[in-house]
């Protein structure tokens, strides 16, 4: 029997134009009845003997099967392929090559993913990210739905691959040219996942698979969790009645440690900004080591930490197919998809802040200086604090697809097709206090505290006061707190009537048109309720906090070890390390404070209603027409396709947002705005856009093909720049705060395309492509900001532009006899002299005379800007004679006239493309014997993943997966599979590259299971 992970090797990496969806014509009758949703042969193809794979004999000739004859099939449809089109398709009922749908779209030439938790999860193509890519299902637009990051509304049109298992996927299509037939929305590409149906192959047919799966990132506990999947396919009624079930169920436990480092801008030449190195005069200057020039650019520390993760992923997914042909004519099909997948995530995490004063460095040169180490020290009427936090991620993401088609094929010619479905993505919290929380406590009493970036992971390290015990669970205090409750919701409603004619003679070869309507709604729902409570939950006297710490019984917590949580990162074995820390559970500990501090209003109910509420909808309509021709040039054939798109899109944005009311002083450095109430705006726009698309190709030698292709694409704005209602960060610092308003007149990004390919095909088994693309991108998004105050929300003292403001009780606290430049001072001046404007646990409210804060307010806006994107692509395919080796591989190179400039200061804004890297495949096979085995490594270059005013980076990346499989029987097949073999680790950094941002231990992930085909 042929192995389905080898046979698909040949559409890994296909080069820059192949269409490979199809089962060989060469296949077997054993393959061929086994599976379900590709055209086959006819069940009278002879049979190879399972055990040989590569050859069998049928009336004298030899037919070649296995990987070998999927090769060659493969090289069939990139020659007689139209455009720039890459697929990937699984050949035995339920068998994709990966458990993944993002890991396999990685194998593909252009093509990049993003993880997340080991897995594959966004997908980027030819430099653009996942939010340029229009993902459809068999050709309808699909909904997307991301929660995001829990601190803000979620608003991202960009896919999540992990919500969707791959059994019950048929093939994945990857456009990477525009067409008039192919729904818009993707720049960088539209990928289609086409799912198997019971008429592709008539007759009764199925498969079953088990597999246990163990991920050795989990912690010590290596649990085996199971994966299950199913599908069925049977006609009756003399084939006029099929109807297909396929379902999947997958658990996994895994762990993802990580250490993570927040920065803040220096300035220099401005010794007031909050941050800052000491400038030449002050005494602090002397504590600096070769400290940056006046011309150089560098970012302190804002705090640090190490994260120990546990997480479970529970997916759920299955399809029902029933197919109705009443005559030969006339097919009508229904289906039903339904994915979900749930995430529970346990963090616990060790941490530190920086107040910036006291402060010890070492710097490498500029003109981007990087710190060697940060270090801290703090004064023993200081009580600066050990971080010890909770937190729990807790998501349900659900995607529901009901659909229906009928399709006629009318005399002379003419096919007719009407097809509509409702599909609606969904992400909301899967647990009672919200989707992302987090629960503080600290122990507090650090004399001095580093963070040092001489190694891959950042290595942390404190020093306690004398008489103070970290490690002492009697010594924690429960502290802030945070429960974000966020809600994302995207329905679609979509027809579309397309038509086709086959003249079948003569230039004109067929044509294509037809209309597509689409309604697409988005609602973006989120809440917050915080506790700033940073200095103890029932106050920050000595008392206060023991009575605090009383509350958590020292039995709640338990002792774990850092080093062996990143083992094998350069740094883990450090001996400076913080060696362990405490962790707890989060609900434990907020059942016990809530009683006492009212932290989730005493009932734990932390859920609140939610304070914004953005819906967006957007209605488009689509016609379409597009000619297919055929012609000889210099008796040579040729094909030429031309088609225009017509889009016209109204786009309605409503935002319910929270009024501001007040601001309050937390902490030094930390304020609160207050807001009561809510308030409701709606906003209009429209945009049309006309998208032609010419395809042309011809074979100027028998074994050599060129090809052109020109098209216009685009991509719609995100959700969270359209939504209308003027947005105030709660927490805003001394300097002033930050917000956001939306903006629904945004017209999408525009693309024009230009692609190019040459083949050569050298054998019948094996080929060589280059591609070239180019890409002029415009109508880019960029921000705008307005500096303005907001009535009523003051605080006691703020700092703008270098110049302090205070207010007059603030300043007659800072004046009174014996302040010593505390916070706390200041508050126990308040409760004495001023008691009205204290609030709970001891904040400041802002009161008459206090200065009023500024806000900078964000807008998006088209802008002029303009950036352009071309590369190469690479491709090889070549089979070892008959030896049952072969290799795949497949590089792409990708370059932007937009790029980031990190020795420019954070004050000046700056446009660059985002996402632009280099990629590789490489893939050795084996098909032989019935024994199938693959090796694939993956690799992608560092790259830049987000711009504005500061820059991030994510690091270089490479992956080793293999896989292997043993034919028993015809009918039974025993795989075993490994990912990240070599447990590769990522990481990310800003400017410099000792900017450090985080760094995620990664480990190997194995599975072994059996399929039983019939």
């Amino acid at each position: 029997m042929r192995s389905v992970r080898a046979r698909l090797l040949s559409n890994f990496a296909i080069g820059a134009s192949t269409l490979a969806f199809a089962i060989p014509a060469t296949a077997s009758a054993q393959d061929a009845a086994a599976t379900v949703g590709q055209p086959g042969p006819s069940q009278t193809d002879p049979q190879p003997s399972p055990q040989t794979g590569d050859a069998g004999q049928g009336d004298g000739d030899i037919v070649v099967t296995g990987i070998r004859a999927s090769l060659r099939e493969s090289i069939d449809l990139k020659r007689n392929a139209q455009g720039i089109v890459d697929a990937i398709s699984a050949e035995d009922m339920g068998k994709f090559p990966d458990t993944n749908l993002a890991e396999s779209l990685q194998r593909i030439t252009g093509v990049s993913i993003d993880r997340s938790n080991g897995e594959g999860q966004f997908v980027t193509v030819r430099g653009f990210g996942p939010e340029y890519n229009l993902v459809t299902l068999n050709g309808r637009q699909m909904p997307t739905s991301f929660i995001g990051d829990g601190n803000s509304a979620p608003g991202s049109r960009s896919f999540d691959f992990a919500n969707i298992a791959s059994e019950g996927v048929a093939a994945l299509e990857v456009y990477k040219s525009g067409r008039a037939t192919v729904p818009s929305g993707g720049i960088g590409s539209t990928i289609n996942i086409r799912t198997p149906r019971p008429f592709d192959k008539t007759g009764l047919r199925g498969s079953i698979a088990a597999r246990g799966v163990i991920d050795t990132s989990q912690n010590g506990h290596k649990d085996i969790t199971p994966e299950v999947s199913g599908i069925i396919s049977d006609t009756f009624a003399d084939d006029r009645i099929g109807i297909l079930i396929t379902g999947a169920y997958q658990r996994r436990n895994f762990s993802a440690n990580q250490a993570n480092i927040g920065w803040r801008d220096g300035y220099l030449g401005n010794e007031n900004n909050w941050g800052s190195l000491a400038q030449p005069g002050d005494p602090r200057y002397a504590n600096i080591t070769n400290r940056p020039k006046a011309t150089d650019v560098y970012q302190v520390p804002q705090n640090g930490g190490y994260d120990v993760v546990n997480g479970r992923r529970e997916r759920i997914n299955g399809q029902a197919v029933l197919q109705f042909r009443p005559i030969d004519s006339v097919t009508a099909t229904i289906d039903y998809t339904y994915s979900r997948n749930t995430i529970d995530i346990r963090d616990n995490s060790v941490g530190i802040w920086y107040n910036h004063n006291d402060t010890v460095s070492a710097w490498t040169d500029g003109p981007v200086a990087g710190p060697i180490f940060y270090t801290e020290r703090f004064g023993a009427g200081e009580t600066k604090d050990l971080a010890y936090s909770a937190s729990q991620t807790a998501v349900r993401n659900e995607n529901k697809s009901l659909g229906g088609n009928i399709t006629w094929d009318a005399p002379g010619g003419v096919t007719m097709s009407l097809d509509a479905h409702h599909s609606t993505a969904e992400s909301k919290p899967n647990s009672p206090y919200g989707n992302s929380n987090s629960f503080g406590t600290a122990v507090f009493g650090i004399q001095s505290q580093t963070i040092n970036f001489d190694h891959d992971l950042p290595v942390l390290s404190y020093t306690m006061y004398p008489g103070i015990d970290a490690l002492n669970p009697a010594n924690i205090v429960p502290t802030g707190n945070a429960f974000r409750n966020s809600y994302f919701r995207d329905e679609i409603n979509q027809v579309q009537v397309r038509g086709h004619y086959d003249n079948g003679h003569g230039f004109m070869d067929s044509l294509d048109w037809g209309v597509e309507y689409t309604d697409n709604k988005v609602r973006s729902a989120y809440s917050v309720l915080q506790n700033d409570t940073w200095g103890g939950a029932g106050g920050s006297t000595p008392a206060q906090r023991a009575a605090a710490a009383a509350l958590l019984p020292d039995n709640i917590f338990q002792l774990t070890s850092i080093p062996d949580k990143f083992a094998g990162i350069s740094g883990a074995n450090d001996p400076n390390i913080i060696k362990s820390f405490f962790t707890f559970d989060l609900p434990t500990a907020l059942a016990l404070t809530d009683k006492a501090y009212q932290t989730c209003g005493g009932n734990l109910q932390c859920l609140l209603p939610y304070t914004t509420d953005s819906r967006v909808r957007e209605k488009t309509v689509a016609p379409y027409f597009q000619f297919n021709g055929k012609f000889d040039l210099f008796s040579r054939p040729g094909h030429l396709i031309a088609g225009v798109r017509y889009e016209n899109t109204d786009v309605s944005a409503s935002a319910l947002v929270p009024t501001p009311v007040g601001g309050q002083q937390n902490s030094q450095n930390e304020f609160n705005v207050l807001f009561q109430g809510s308030g409701f705006t709606t906003f209009k726009g429209s945009y049309h856009n006309w998208l032609p698309a010419v395809d042309f190709d011809v074979s100027p030698l028998e074994n050599v093909k060129l090809r052109a292709s020109y098209s216009h694409t685009i991509t719609r704005a995100d959700y969270g720049s359209l939504q209308g209602g003027r947005r105030i960060d709660q927490l805003f610092r001394v300097g002033g705060g930050t917000g956001s308003v939306g903006n629904p007149n945004l017209i999408p990004y525009k693309s024009k395309n230009i692609d190019l390919s040459a083949e050569w095909y050298y054998t019948k088994d094996s080929y060589f492509s280059v591609g070239y693309f180019h890409k002029d991108v415009s109508n880019y998004i960029g921000q705008t900001q307005i500096n303005t105050t907001i009535p009523n929300v003051a605080s006691p003292t703020t700092t703008i532009n270098g110049v302090t403001y205070n207010g007059p009780r603030y300043q007659a606290a800072i004046n009174a006899p014996g302040y010593d430049g505390t916070f706390a001072f200041i508050q126990n001046y308040y409760i004495r002299n001023f008691p009205a404007y204290v609030g709970k646990n001891g904040v400041l409210l802002a009161g008459p005379g206090d200065p009023l804060a500024n806000f900078v307010i964000t807008t998006p806006f088209n802008s002029n800007q303009t950036a352009a994107v071309d590369g190469f692509e690479f491709a090889l395919q070549h089979n070892f004679w008959n030896t049952g080796f072969g290799t795949i591989l497949n590089y792409t190179i990708v370059n932007g006239n937009r790029k980031y400039n990190n020795a420019l200061p954070a004050t000046v804004s700056q446009f660059a493309i985002v996402g632009l890297s280099d990629s590789a495949n490489a893939v050795l096979f084996f098909d032989k014997y019935g024994i199938n085995a693959r090796a694939a490594y993956n690799w992608r270059k560092g790259y830049l993943a987000g711009s504005g005013i500061n820059p991030t980076y994510i690091n270089t990346y490479g992956q080793l997966d293999a896989s292997a499989s043993y034919a028993i029987t015809p009918m039974i097949t025993i795989f075993a599979e490994g990912i990240n073999v070599l447990g590769e680790d990522r990481g990310g950094h800003l400017r410099s590259d000792r900017n450090i941002t985080f760094v995620t231990k990664q480990d190997a992930r194995y599975s072994a299971g059996v399929r039983f085909t019939f």
